[in-house]
This record gives structure tokens, C-alpha cells and sequence, in this order.
């Protein structure tokens, strides 16, 4: 039985554009495939490596699809951290458009984070958004695919 090729699924509506170009020249050059699974419809280069799934708008519809579809080995993009643990559950390997790996070691400690700082906001501290992207969280992120493309083709 053929092992199915490792893939890149990106929870695409929070994507940074900037990060969406990285994924898309490094899927025509890798030839791997790359889906875009957003609640809305939104552009994409004409390469049979990147797809785009629109799923409907519901709350956490992308998440829910990206779970259901990845496997192991497959990349997860997403800063969603619960959906970065279920994709880590199911084996796949996570990283943040900002360049930051989640893992079994890290993930329990940014879902208390995570909800901490919603009970913050829910008590009406403003906690702030995140900042814009940098030039080194951009870096980060290409470092890590170009990490994981090796391994992919080394396995």
C-alpha cells in the first residue's frame, strides 16, 4: 500500500498574505500540495499545487475541515491554537504564521494561555491585538517550511 504524500493545509481566512506567497512559491517549487481551507472565496495562483476549499461560514467550519483532512506528516499553518491541538493529535506537524512550532510539549501550556486571556477580555481588560508581521516572524516562517520540505523529502 502506497503512503499518501505528506501536504500543507492553511487555515486561510487569518493567513497573512505575505505567508500565502511563501506557501505558494515554495508548493510550485516543491511540488507539494498546499489547500487553502477558508469560510470565503480568495485568490489563488493558477498551479495545480494550491488549491482553495471555501467551507460555509458557521463558527470554526475551517478548523473543522482542516481536522478532518490532515493526517501525519501534513502541515498545519494556523494560529488557532485549539485547532493547532487537534491537528498535533492527529500527527500532523503545526506552525504559526509567525514562525512559532507548536508542539505536544508546548501545546497544553498555550490552550491555559489562550484561556486565560479570554477570561481577561471577557472581564473587559482590553489585551490588544496582535502586531503586524515583522520581517524576522516572516523569515521564521520560511525557515520552518524550508525545514519541513527537507524532512518530506528526505522520508
Amino acid at each position: 500500500m502506497q503512503q499518501r504524500a505528506a501536504q500543507i493545509w492553511v487555515d486561510a481566512d487569518a493567513c497573512p498574505v505575505p505567508i500565502k506567497e511563501i506557501l505558494f512559491r515554495a508548493a510550485e517549487r516543491q511540488q507539494v500540495q498546499c489547500t487553502l481551507v477558508a469560510n470565503q472565496s480568495m485568490r489563488t495562483p493558477a498551479t495545480k499545487f494550491v488549491n482553495l476549499l471555501v467551507v460555509s461560514h458557521g463558527f470554526d467550519e475551517a478548523d473543522n475541515e482542516i481536522v478532518r483532512r490532515a493526517g501525519e506528516g501534513d502541515l498545519v499553518v494556523t494560529s488557532d491554537i485549539p485547532l493547532a491541538a487537534d491537528a498535533l493529535a492527529k500527527g500532523a506537524q503545526v506552525v504559526s504564521a509567525r514562525g512559532d512550532e507548536f508542539s505536544r510539549e508546548n501545546i497544553r501550556s498555550r490552550l491555559n494561555m489562550r484561556d486565560f486571556m479570554d477570561t481577561m477580555r471577557a472581564s473587559g481588560v482590553h489585551t490588544g491585538g496582535p502586531p503586524p508581521l515583522s520581517q524576522s516572524e516572516k523569515q521564521a516562517f520560511a525557515n520552518y517550511l524550508d525545514r519541513w520540505l527537507t524532512r518530506r523529502r528526505i522520508s
